[in-house]
């Protein structure tokens, strides 16, 4: 369920390095893992509760394909404001240092890197964001820097 209503109207200029959020809160399903897996990334560690013996994972674990796309749930729920953000040029450096397991309970922290208007377009400027998704044990299962677009208040 969508939580876009309640966020803060934050542009370009309400933005400083160093500053930190946290959010979101998503359990992750047994079903939803096997649905994703079979749809867009069927191998036998994302479709089977039971993967077959030598599949490289002796559980069922989420894709990573499958974790983006819940931390971009979350990043829209709770964090971009729809009034300010604009489409992204993409992410960076995108990791799943471990893996997601039916029953995690998944947040998001993003930590504000740098700032700076841009260049060629005045009524916006570029936040780069680490964002990281945690799960209850406070580890990190994702990793990706977001250049991300938003808009200016004004326009110098």
């Amino acid at each position: 369920m969508s939580t876009t209503s309640s966020i803060p109207a934050r542009y370009f200029e309400d933005f400083q390095p160093g500053m930190v959020f946290e959010f979101g809160a998503y359990e992750v399903g047994e079903n939803e893992i096997i649905i994703f897996g079979k749809a867009f990334d069927p191998q036998p560690y994302h479709t089977s509760s039971r993967p077959p013996q030598g599949s490289g994972s002796g559980r069922l674990i989420a894709s990573g394909w499958h974790t983006a796309a819940i931390t971009m749930r979350m990043l829209v729920d709770h964090f971009l404001p729809p009034a300010s953000v604009l489409p992204s040029p993409g992410h960076e450096a995108l990791k799943w240092p471990r893996p997601v397991y039916s029953s995690d309970r998944l947040r998001v922290r993003a930590t504000v890197l740098g700032i700076r208007p841009s260049e060629s377009k005045p009524d916006r400027g570029i936040i780069q964001l680490k964002i990281e998704t945690l799960n209850q044990h406070d580890e990190m299962v994702q990793e990706m820097m977001s250049p991300t677009f938003f808009r200016r208040r004004s326009i110098p």
